[in-house]
């Protein structure tokens, strides 16, 4: 049986609509995905920033609490004042120091989220 014209299927051919991503672009996140040299690099990046955050925090902490057995020892008659210090006087302190470490670690991640996403 001979097939009518409009049976017959016609092929269109012309440029593909879909186009394909360069070989050579470039994606940070793919980089983290399979643990390469760069992802590696990118990951201790957001380590490193992480840990002078903490180091920092520790420093600081370590030369507001440090002094302070010193500063007890040299006043044995004290004992209110000693109750007064560690109660009252390094709460603030404390809060406002956890406070900058959150917002800081917040920082680095928001950071490094928005370098990985090309934003």
């Amino acid at each position: 049986m001979p097939q009518s014209p409009a049976d017959r299927r016609v092929v269109v051919t012309g440029p593909p609509r879909r186009t394909s991503r360069v070989s050579g672009y470039y994606r940070p996140r793919t980089e983290i995905d399979e643990q390469t040299t760069l992802g590696h690099t990118y990951v201790r990046s957001l380590m490193r920033s992480q840990l002078r955050a903490g180091l920092t925090v520790f420093a600081v902490l370590g030369l507001l609490i440090g002094p302070l057995p010193l500063l007890f020892a040299a006043m044995p008659d004290a004992r209110g004042l000693e109750w007064l210090v560690l109660g009252f006087g390094l709460y603030a302190p404390l809060v406002l120091l956890a406070r900058w470490y959150v917002r800081r670690a917040e920082r680095n991640e928001r950071d490094f989220v928005r370098l990985v996403e090309d934003r």
